[in-house]
């Protein structure tokens, strides 16, 4: 197993991935924030993509709402595991590493909100087929594709290096 070579080149990267979705999380939700009221509504493609503001006081759809606690506790102790797992990552697994940085820079963007107001600002409503999605912000899609990232390296890493180990016996 080859540990990850981390170059200046690669440090820089990883840091402006981070810093990069954190401010423009941190940008967009106070953009919404001073031009929308709570609860209101702007479409931006009809029957598709709409900005409405929510504060989210709970996880994902709302579920265990008022454990502010809770949620930067699990934060915390992410955070740790991501820095952890991220340091231990092999040179091959680019997708891992930049999984984990949107990730983490997702987190971080909404421990921010948690705690400097008690809630997340939401504002990214999309309706597919008629099918309205949870609201969202930068932050949230940076955890899913960063999420997704490391899946499809975890599925790609079983297809390609599983088969070669299964050859080779």
């Amino acid at each position: 197993m080859k540990k990850m070579k981390l170059t200046k080149a690669s440090i820089l990267l990883y840091i402006m991935t981070f810093f990069l979705i954190v401010i423009a999380d941190q940008i967009t939700k106070i953009i919404i924030s001073d031009s929308m009221q709570l609860s209101s509504s702007q479409t931006i493609i009809d029957n598709f993509l709409y900005f409405t503001y929510v504060h989210n006081y709970g996880a994902a759809w709302g579920i265990l709402q008022g454990k502010t606690n809770l949620f930067l506790l699990i934060a915390i102790i992410s955070a740790i595991g991501m820095v952890y797992y991220f340091i231990n990552t092999e040179e091959k697994e680019v997708l891992t590493r930049y999984g984990l940085v949107l990730t983490f820079a997702g987190m971080i963007g909404n421990v921010i909100d948690r705690g400097y107001f008690g809630y997340v600002r939401d504002f990214i409503d999309v309706v597919i087929f008629g099918f309205d999605f949870a609201i969202f912000n930068i932050a949230d899609m940076a955890i899913v594709i960063g999420v997704g990232l490391l899946i499809f390296e975890i599925i790609l890493g079983e297809f390609i290096y599983g088969k070669r180990k299964k050859d080779s016996c």
